[in-house]
This record gives structure tokens, sequence and C-alpha cells, in this order.
């Protein structure tokens, strides 16, 4: 006997319910034999309750193989997929297949096994088996979130906690290759993040995941992973598909991990479980409410501020003008001399003048340089070598890296901390960038950074001061591939430097060999939105394309609007937009960079692939600016 349709099934609720309207034995053919029984349910929300790092499961076999085969071949001959990068992800991705209906009847004659598999995945008996399993609450059969995310080698997605809108429960079917079996060595896993709890100044506990996961779920065919979205506790990544090693075996079928990615939504008005106000209050708990906000006071590193005149190596007065004999002494056992120069500095000042940016090849010398990168060779090389002390940063779902902060009277043992505890904090430093900037300098900011393949990045972050920041970063990642290696000169014997607003061939934005070679690591400055008038948030507006959906877990975040974007995602333009990029900056080697950064600039250090030669090692600073408007007006009126 036929049950009577119901209004909370996505076959009535999508507007095709004589056509999709089935039994529930016939939809319950469309899964795995004996899903529905209740000792494999039981089973199931056994292992959900007892799982960590936070509840979720993993169910091996969730489709009829049958039908799952037959959605991956009309998805592969059928669906178009776009591919997308942010700061946060690398993916191609299909549209929303929660609105296949909407699609013309002769592009659905050719899905007829994916609408199947849509219509069961929000049939009301599996929801209601997701709601047992997990005790998240009923969800929803009205609201239905869905697309095909396919990884090739190099794609991944950082960490987040899918906290958006109204989701209750996020789930991943895998569509891998059937008869080539997924290895764990490819990648492409999700990842799950254990939390601890930390107190901020203000009093309050802020839930912070570790700087790593602790469970890895790797892909498998016709296999289904979901978990609660909770707030604060949900979080997890992605792992990056590698690309082929020297040596491995080309029968891998391309490495294309496809999946399913969706949401199960909270019940919307007029099914049962709805509750008014519900979604609401959901938003007021998001965690991205802490990214956005205040949340950086339980963030690491902290900015640990640095005053050079207390470290004065010299006895010359400060205010004298230009560089003393033994200020440039003291530069000479570090920088390239011809940066040092009058002419030079003068050059530098009026490029700086015009655009705000600087970037200088060959920026330490020769000597100093060799001697650099011969240590930082034996780091690499050598397991007991004397590393430096890092930490490594937090949280994951705004940057991972390891740091060091300088200390002037720090160790001087070798040439990295020379640079990090002597050259940049040092009182004779800061004369020559206020020289090359024409800027009033006060506090620094300083941090070493080493930037691992596969693991490290920054995530846009959105500047709030009231008062521009002048901000540097010196390269001295010493191997190749990074995307500028065309614009890159090695030490030669004259020393010869090169400077410009960008590049040093004039272009700011990263110019890799070939756009799918790109292995991250490049620093990147985006503009945010010169109408900003929230004095405390730490996120800015931002345009964003609205052609473009994402349904990655990281949130849909475009809109025609200009409104508050989440500063975790930046969204590159299409090709008739404006980008918004600023300046950026690849890795390279011997290269310093120099910007002024207004408030509500964004910035972030691309996720650095398992593809990349090496890993991204720099130094950057920051530096208060003093605002000279007011000398300026009364040397005016003098």
């Amino acid at each position: 006997m036929k049950r009577k349709a119901d209004a909370s099934d996505p076959a009535v609720a999508n507007g095709h319910s004589k056509k999709q309207a089935v039994d529930p034995d016939a939809m319950h053919a469309r899964f795995a034999a004996g899903l529905f029984d209740q000792a494999t349910r039981d089973n199931y929300t056994s292992q959900y309750a007892a799982s960590e790092p936070y509840k979720h499961a993993v169910v091996s076999r969730l489709m009829d193989d049958a039908l799952l085969r037959s959605v991956r071949s009309e998805i592969t001959q059928n669906i178009h997929f776009t591919p997308k990068e942010t700061d946060i992800y690398k993916i191609h991705q299909s549209g929303d297949l929660a609105n296949l209906d909407g699609l013309p009847a002769s592009a659905l004659e050719k899905l007829p096994s994916l609408l199947k598999l849509r219509d069961a995945l929000y049939s009301k008996d599996f929801r209601e088996w997701i709601s047992a399993v997990s005790g998240a609450g009923p969800v929803s059969g009205k609201k239905t979130d869905m697309a095909v995310n396919v990884y090739v080698p190099g794609c991944h997605l950082l960490c987040h906690d899918d906290v958006i809108g109204s989701r209750r429960v996020s789930y991943i079917l895998y569509l891998t290759d059937p008869d080539k079996p997924w290895k764990a060595e490819w990648g492409g896993a999700l990842r799950l993040y254990p939390v601890n709890e930390k107190k901020g100044d203000d009093g309050k506990t802020y839930n912070v995941p570790q700087a790593e996961w602790s469970k890895v779920i790797p892909p498998a065919w016709n296999q289904l992973s979901f978990f609660e979205v909770q707030p604060g506790a949900s979080f997890h990544d992605v792992e990056e598909v590698y690309a082929r090693a020297e040596g491995d075996s080309d029968d891998d079928g391309g490495r294309v991990r496809m999946a399913i990615s969706g949401w199960f939504h909270i019940p919307q008005e007029g099914e049962d479980g709805y509750e008014a106000g519900l979604e609401e209050k959901l938003a007021e708990k998001s965690s991205l409410q802490q990214l956005q906000g205040k949340a950086d006071q339980v963030d690491e590193p902290q900015t640990m501020w640095i005053d050079p005149a207390e470290n004065a190596q010299s006895t010359d007065d400060e205010d004298v003008e230009g560089l003393s004999e033994t200020d440039l002494e003291f530069l000479l056992q570090y920088m390239t001399p011809n940066y040092l120069t009058p002419d030079t500095v003068e050059e530098l000042n009026e490029l700086f003048a015009e655009e705000s940016t600087l970037q200088l090849a060959n920026f330490l010398s020769k000597k100093f340089s060799v001697s650099l990168r011969e240590w930082l060779d034996q780091q690499s090389q050598d397991n007991n070598a004397q590393s430096p002390k890092l930490s490594t940063s937090s949280p994951p779902y705004k940057h991972r890296y390891q740091y060091s902060h300088a200390n002037p009277s720090a160790s001087k043992s070798n040439p990295y901390e020379c640079i990090l505890n002597d050259l940049l904090p040092s009182i004779q430093f800061r004369k020559w960038l206020s020289l090359a900037t024409g800027l009033t300098l006060n506090r620094c900011s300083i941090l070493a950074r080493r930037f691992r393949k596969s693991l490290d990045y920054q995530l846009a972050q959105s500047y709030s001061g009231e008062d521009p920041q002048l901000e540097y970063t010196l390269n001295i990642t010493p191997t190749l591939g990074w995307g500028g290696d065309a614009n890159q000169d090695e030490d030669d014997e004259n020393e010869e430097t090169t400077h410009s607003n960008g590049n040093s061939n004039g272009n700011s934005k990263p110019q890799p060999a070939d756009e799918d070679d790109n292995v991250g690591g490049y620093e990147l400055y985006m503009a945010g939105d010169e109408d900003d008038e929230d004095d405390t948030a730490s996120h800015t507006d931002l345009t964003i394309p609205t052609n473009i959906q994402s349904q990655t877990g990281a949130g849909d975040r475009r809109s025609s609007k200009r409104k508050k974007a989440d500063p975790a995602v930046y969204q590159a333009a299409t090709d008739d937009e404006d980008d918004g990029i600023l300046f950026s900056n690849p890795a390279s080697w011997n290269t310093f960079s120099v910007v002024l950064r207004d408030r509500g600039t964004l910035k972030f250090v691309k996720y650095v692939s398992g593809s990349a030669k090496g890993d991204r090692w720099d130094f950057t600073g920051c530096v208060e600016v003093e605002d000279d408007d007011d000398d300026d007006i009364d040397a005016e009126d003098e």
C-alpha cells in the first residue's frame, strides 16, 4: 500500500510529486540492502555516539551500487564543472543540484539517476534515519542543499566548521572510481580537528581547534560521512589531493576525488519540528561571528611590539638626517650596498610615494646571503641540524604556520638569528626604511615564518587599525618553482639591484608558468570596501562576483549587495571584473617587499601545495606609522 505523499518530502516540495512519488519499499531499494534495518541503525547510532574528536559516522556502503554507478556516469557525461580557487580552497564544482527541477526537460532526461539519488537522500525515511543516528533533531525535506565537488591533484579545502545559516547535518557521499580503489596516500581525506577551550582577556571562553587534525577519513566509493554542524566544534578540512610523484604508478585514474557534498537543514516553516526563531539563534552562536569579531585575543602569535630606540647599537643621534657612517657600517653587514647609496634611497622614496609599494631583489648582500642559504640548506638536509625554535600558529581556521618572535637580546649565533634579532629590530634598519618610504616610523613587530608544504597557509584577514601600517616581508625561500622565478635574480657578481612598484617586471600578480603548476605560497594584498564604517570589526566589505555559487562547506558568501563578507574567503574575480588585487609577492629568494596597508585591506598567504619543491621561508614585520599631517599644516602656516 502506497503511503500518502508528505508535503515535507522533496518529491512534493520541489513541485514534481506525481512524477517522483514512490512507496517506501521502492525508495529503500535505492539504498544498500539492510540500511534501514533496526540492527543496522542501532549499530551506526552507537558508532556515532562513541566517535571522536566530535560525533560523526562513516557508512561504508550507502546506496545501491548500480544506481550510484549510473549517477557517476551521468555526472561525468553531462555536468559541467567550474574551477574555483580562493584563499581557503581550490576545487572544481558543479552548480546547485538541489534545484535540478528548474532545468529544462531536455537536460533532466539526461540525469534520471541523479534525480533518484537526490530524492532518496532527502526522502522522509532517510531523513529520519539521519536524525536518529546523529541525535541532531529533525531535518528539512523542503530545503535541499547539495553539489558535486571534484578534487584533482592540487585541490584542497582548509579548516572551517560549516556553520552557515540553517545547516544541521553535513554529509559527503563519495563517487570515486568504483573500479580503482582510492589509496590513502593520494590524499583527499576528510580530517576532523579536536577543540580546546581558551579563556580570553574578556573572561569569555572560546573553542579553539588544535593546529592539526586527529581523525583521518580517506575517500572510498559509495561511502557516506556525516556529522552535526556545531558552532565552534565541527572543524574539519579536506586534505590536498597529491600529485603523482616520480616513480608512482600511472594506474590511478588521474586521482579524481569526486563527491556529492551537502547539508540537511533545520525544518522550515510548515514542517514537523519547525521552531520559530531557531535560525536566528543559530546565527548568533556561529563561530564565523567569532572569526569576524574579536576572537583574535586567543590567536597565536600575538603582536609583540619592539621599540628600536631601546636597542640602538650606535651613539649617533637618531635625528641626524640620512644614514651616519656608523649606521652604514652596521647595515653593510647585511644589505646589498647599492640599496644604501643616497641616489638609490631617493629613487625608492619616489617610487614608494607614487605607489605605496616596493619590491627589491637581491636585498641581502651576496656574502651574507650565501651564508644564509648554506645554513637553510643544512636545515633541510640534516635532521640533527640546529633548527630555529619555531612555534605553530593558531587557530587553523585563520592560519597555520611556524613562527618565532624577534628578540634583540636573544641569540645571534647563525645568519637566520642575525636577521631576526639583529638587523630587523635595529634602529639603523628603521632609519633606512624611513628614508626609503618617506614615513616617520615608530614601534615594530617582527616574525620569522616557515610555511611547510602540504600544511601551512594564512587565510585572508583585514587590517582594522585607524592609521595606515607599514608592512614588509623579506623572502628567503631557497627553492624554485613558486611562480616568480622568471623575475627572480640570483645573486650575481656585481650585486645588481632591482626595484619596482610590483614584481621586478612591474606586474603585481603571481605569474606561474602554467596555472596548473601554481603551488601557492604567494602573499597577496586585496582591497576591501572603502565605505567600511565599522570601527571594531576585523573584517571588511568585499565585492564578490555574483555568478558563482559556493558549495564547499566553507559557505556561500557571495552576494550582489555590499555586505559584510567572511574574511576567510577571497574569491577571484571573473574576466570582466576588477579582482581587487593590490599587490602580490610569490615565494622567492632574497627579495624584500614593502606595502603601506590601509584600514580594511585584506592579506593572505596561499596554502603551500605538496607539489612545492620546499617550504616558504620569510621574515615579516609591521611598523607603526606616525601621522605627519599636523606637522605639515604647521609648516605651511609658518
